[in-house]
């Protein structure tokens, strides 16, 4: 009888230790968690310093602030006319749009430090990546089982998939997105694009009659799965150099006899992106996305940017259904007024194009760490690299492919995250991401 009562006593005391643990454990995370006065001060600063900076800069948009620091709705002026409607619901699209500057703040700052390529190092390092992810890469994925034929797989894959990233971090300087808006047409900034040391085009753009308009330089291209499809004519269309295609969606077995028999020349990879949740999407954004994880500096043309909203139009043929381009302005102008872009648009047309009340990068990094803290995402707030990363993997000692050198930027970017490669993973909790370390 003692020995059960003693046995009790052991149970109890476990158990209320246990429990104790968990109360301190928990205690713990939420002050960890937890925002001082001056982190709040932080997200308040932010969303003032934005709602001047979008009010202030000739696009026509007005911010309007929530009592929560993180919400601001994006408005345009109530004269603007809505052309574009739900395909399901036949609701035209709206006039205010919701943005959470905390979410966007945390999330690009993530896309500047991350690889956003495809590489098989990836799919490697991610646990069952093969089983569970490669096969969503390849059209018709399904078909293949969850790659139980590894081998077919990595086949259909192997053209588009280089073994590490060909791209770092800041690897570039002053890059320019441009877009396919009939408003390139309103100016002349051909010969101003072509200053860049990167150019992004879009889908099936051409640059051969509107030089003056588009510029003629062009560094990489971004596809969709329909200009995807006709790649060997989207090849075609720079002829004084090889554009990178870069496409957004999945690989076909079209494609890959096209880069065969073709043959095309051209470095074709796939893009791995982020999620962005409900924000704006579609080609322009994972553009910018693009952009921002291999450049310094990120300007935009094209994208149709006043307010007005008359007409939607290409620069190169009639204007298209499908598109959302009221939500696409608002984002933009709230990646503008968080310091992550620079737009160009004929309401800009001085050779200044000062932007005011952007943000100092001090205040961005400040907002950014109470952010982190407030969406509870892993390793919220800390500097430490790492402290992201859902996924920590050693790697092989190897060189990043087609880098002979890297400039200062890169270089620096490098000792920051001390040779880590990082890679995000969609939709994990946290918005963590794969790292892999170099191995010592």
């Amino acid at each position: 009888m003692r020995l059960l009562q003693l046995a009790l006593i052991v149970a109890l005391a476990s158990g209320f230790a246990a429990i104790f643990i968990y109360i301190t454990g928990v205690s713990n995370l939420y002050d960890s968690y937890r925002l001082s006065d001056e982190e709040f001060g932080a997200l308040q600063a932010l969303q003032s310093s934005f709602q001047k900076c979008v009010s202030a800069n000739g696009l026509g948009l007005q911010a309007v602030a929530s009592k929560d620091y993180c919400q601001v709705t994006m408005q345009f002026p109530p004269d603007t006319i809505p052309k574009w409607s739900d395909p399901k619901t036949g609701e035209l699209e709206g006039l205010s749009y919701d943005v959470n500057l905390c979410e966007a703040v945390a999330t690009w700052e993530q896309v500047r430090n991350s690889t956003t390529i495809l590489t098989k190092e990836f799919i490697d390092a991610l646990p069952r990546g093969w089983e569970d992810y490669a096969w969503k890469r390849i059209n018709k994925g399904i078909q293949l089982n969850h790659c139980e034929n590894k081998t077919l797989c990595m086949e259909k894959l192997s053209l588009v998939l280089p073994e590490t990233p060909p791209y770092v971090p800041k690897q570039f300087g002053k890059c320019a997105v441009i877009g396919n808006s009939g408003d390139l047409l309103k100016t002349k900034f051909g010969k101003e694009i072509d200053t860049y040391d990167v150019v992004i085009r879009e889908n099936g753009a051409p640059i051969e009659n509107y030089t003056e308009y588009v510029g003629q330089k062009s560094t990489f291209r971004l596809l969709n799965r329909g200009s995807a499809k006709a790649l060997d004519k989207v090849a075609e269309l720079y002829e004084s150099g090889k554009e990178t295609l870069i496409i957004k969606t999945t690989i076909h077995d079209i494609m890959n006899k096209m880069i065969r028999e073709a043959p095309i020349t051209n470095p074709v990879y796939l893009m791995l992106g982020a999620s962005f949740g409900s924000s704006a999407k579609g080609t322009g954004l994972k553009a910018l996305e693009f952009a921002l994880s291999i450049c310094e500096s990120v300007d935009m043309y094209g994208f149709t940017v006043d307010p007005g909203y008359k007409e939607w139009t290409r620069y190169f043929s009639e204007s298209r259904q499908g598109h959302t381009p009221l939500h696409g302005r608002a984002y933009y102008q709230m990646m503008e007024c968080l310091g992550l872009i620079k737009i160009h648009s004929p309401m800009r047309a001085g050779p200044k194009r000062v932007v005011k009340w952007v943000p100092s990068h001090s205040l961005i990094s400040a907002a950014r760490i109470a952010s982190e803290k407030l969406l509870r995402w892993l390793g919220a707030g800390s500097e430490e690299p790492l402290a992201s990363c859902s996924i920590v993997k050693k790697q092989v000692k190897r060189k990043y492919t087609g880098i002979s050198s890297l400039g200062k930027a890169a270089l620096e970017h490098q000792k920051h995250v001390k040779g880590t490669t990082m890679y995000p993973l969609e939709r994990s909790l946290g918005h963590g991401q794969l790292c892999l370390v170099p191995a010592r």
